[in-house]
């Protein structure tokens, strides 16, 4: 199989190191703007040729990603219709997708287009911070058109599962919506937030000092790419501003009851909150909480080695680790992700033996 990528930044990069990961043999034809970042590709053994644009060899490809920031993605349709053959398929990796859907069916592209977001990211951006597990088991969004056909879609779906992502398909005006709530919303709440404290805070920087563990977790993406946001607000917009007016509405009503001392509306505001918070888990997901467990541990050099190295000698694979770093609702230090019942009931009696103390997940 033969890829190619217009654009080779962190999602790019992850994708063709995920793809190269599955299908050594599979050549890779890349662009993007900086010529340094492709010759990185290339030395790691990533890319197997570089272009200087759309270049006629694209037809040679299987399936081309557009992996470039959003507004870009879609000027790059117009080259390839006159390049690539029906049989390519074409996607791209936006988090925004009616926009270039518009674009796609515009050109006469949509039989043959699949849009994508795969539901992951970095505060880092580019193709240094890319790696291929940065796919593994997540939402790989696929939004394809009203012409697409399902072979194209069954390639897409293909191509996903290749990756050990989880492919999930949604159309695009739903995505757009899901999207401008779950994810473009809250990195404007972080950015504005981030900024509040930067204006409000005292000459010693009082609050900078001791911003640590919740507020630090729920603004951490506001390090993101302020021009990757600025185009993913620019063709989701619409999305955004609906979801925004209502967040501005749901504050104006948490604002009156503070100026009412109506302290039973906040109690009901947690209530409520913490009720729909707490189905999260249990939800039908693709990472399934059902294998897993919180362990206590003490928060010191070795503490994690430990109990990896008791599961390895145990021969129990473990499907993800993540460390709970504010240990919210009194969860654990350390969440542990098990591929089945079997590697999980195996984990628990073997640190139970050793004394930790462990917490299911829900």
């Amino acid at each position: 199989m033969t890829y190619g990528f217009i654009g080779l930044g962190l999602i790019g990069g992850s994708i063709a190191k995920a793809l190269k990961a599955g299908e050594p043999d599979c050549q890779i034809y890349a662009y993007m703007p900086s010529r340094e970042m492709l010759e990185e590709a290339r030395a790691d053994g990533t890319v197997d040729r570089i272009l200087t644009g759309t270049e006629p060899c694209l037809a040679d490809c299987d399936a081309v990603f557009l992996c470039a920031p959003v507004e870009t993605n879609s000027s790059y349709l117009a080259a390839l219709r006159d390049i690539l053959t029906a049989d390519t398929l074409i996607t791209d990796v936006g988090s925004s997708k009616q926009s270039i859907e518009r674009e796609v069916l515009r050109l006469g592209l949509g039989a043959q287009f699949v849009g994508g977001h795969p539901m992951a990211g970095s505060e880092k951006s580019g193709y240094t911070y890319s790696d291929a597990l940065l796919l593994e088991n997540i939402f790989y969004l696929l939004c394809p058109t009203a012409e697409t056909r399902p072979e194209m879609l069954a390639r897409m779906e293909a191509l996903v599962h290749r990756m050990l992502a989880n492919p999930y398909v949604i159309d695009a005006a739903t995505h757009d919506r899901a999207v401008a709530t779950i994810s473009h919303l809250p990195h404007l709440i972080a950015a504005a937030l981030v900024n509040l404290v930067k204006d409000t805070d005292n000459e010693a920087h009082t609050m900078r000092s001791l911003a640590a563990g919740g507020f630090k977790d729920i603004t951490r993406i506001a390090s993101s790419s302020p021009i990757m946001w600025q185009q993913i607000f620019s063709a989701n917009r619409d999305a955004v501003l609906t979801v925004l007016d209502r967040y501005m509405d749901a504050l104006a009503g948490i604002r009156t009851a503070l100026q009412d001392d109506n302290m039973q509306a906040i109690h009901e505001l947690f209530l409520k909150s913490g009720r729909f918070r707490d189905q999260f888990s249990d939800a039908a997901g693709l990472l399934s909480a059902q294998y897993s467990f919180s362990v206590h541990v003490a928060d010191k050099p070795g503490a994690i080695s430990i109990i990896a190295a008791i599961l390895a000698a145990g021969n129990v694979n473990v499907k993800n680790i993540g460390i709970n770093h504010n240990r919210e609702s009194g969860d654990g230090a350390l969440r542990i992700e098990f591929y089945d019942a079997d590697s999980c009931q195996k984990a628990v009696a073997l640190l139970n033996g050793y004394g930790f103390e462990l917490e299911m997940n829900r």
